[in-house]
């Protein structure tokens, strides 16, 4: 599942093509991770949808496969994607804020690596030139593409175009924001149905769960 389909052979895929290459053999942050690095990122040229997360967990460090965690079953779940679908490289781009695992801190992982996004995003976004959605899951991706403020993120969300904006953000769908699910029902309410029906219109696939 490491191998992207590259539609073509322009100058554009054959470069993103290498550029994916030197993604995944990254080591600048090694000297700071808790193991070998392992730059866990999925693209396509091809792809309408990305996903820019925070960063890979343990467990996804040692499968090698972004969102698979309970996370990502909820976050699925919220686009109306199956398993499958999710996993399109062709059509669902995954670039979290940080490539590889960070470690544990007091009160979960540490935050995503900061040495990552200005190094290879603005890269990889120029050879993505397909992408019409862009989802900022979490904090750390919204404070770097949308204006940085005090806002809260239910602020943020409930101010976001969710009818024609490109990048909308999404709370975390980590089980340790349960609660924030539970005080703000109006999310899964009201703004996940608009969320799968930008997927649809995106994706071309229709929701299938």
């Amino acid at each position: 599942m490491d191998n992207p389909t590259f539609s073509g052979g322009s100058a554009n895929n054959i470069a993103l093509r290498d550029l994916l290459v030197e993604v995944r053999s990254c080591r600048h942050c090694e000297q700071h991770l808790p193991h070998d690095p392992r730059p866990i990122v999925r693209l396509a040229n091809s792809a309408k949808l990305l996903i820019i997360g925070q960063a890979p967990g343990s467990k996804v460090h040692s499968s090698g496969i972004p969102w698979d965690d309970p996370s990502g079953d909820r976050l699925r779940r919220w686009l109306g994607l199956s398993v499958e679908n999710f996993y399109d490289e062709t059509k669902v781009a995954i670039v979290p804020m940080g490539f590889c695992y960070p470690g544990r801190g007091r009160s979960g992982d540490l935050p995503p690596r900061p040495e990552c996004a200005p190094m290879w995003h603005s890269k990889l976004l120029t050879g993505m030139q397909n992408i019409e959605l862009v989802l900022l899951v979490g904090r750390y991706a919204q404070d770097y593409y949308l204006e940085r403020d005090k806002i809260t993120i239910a602020q943020r969300i409930r101010q976001a175009d969710w009818a024609g904006a490109k990048y909308l953000p999404l709370v975390h769908p980590s089980p340790r924001n349960g609660l924030w699910l539970r005080n703000n029902a109006w999310f899964e309410a009201d703004f996940v149905p608009v969320l799968q029906e930008r997927v649809t219109r995106v994706s071309e696939w229709g929701a299938s769960l």
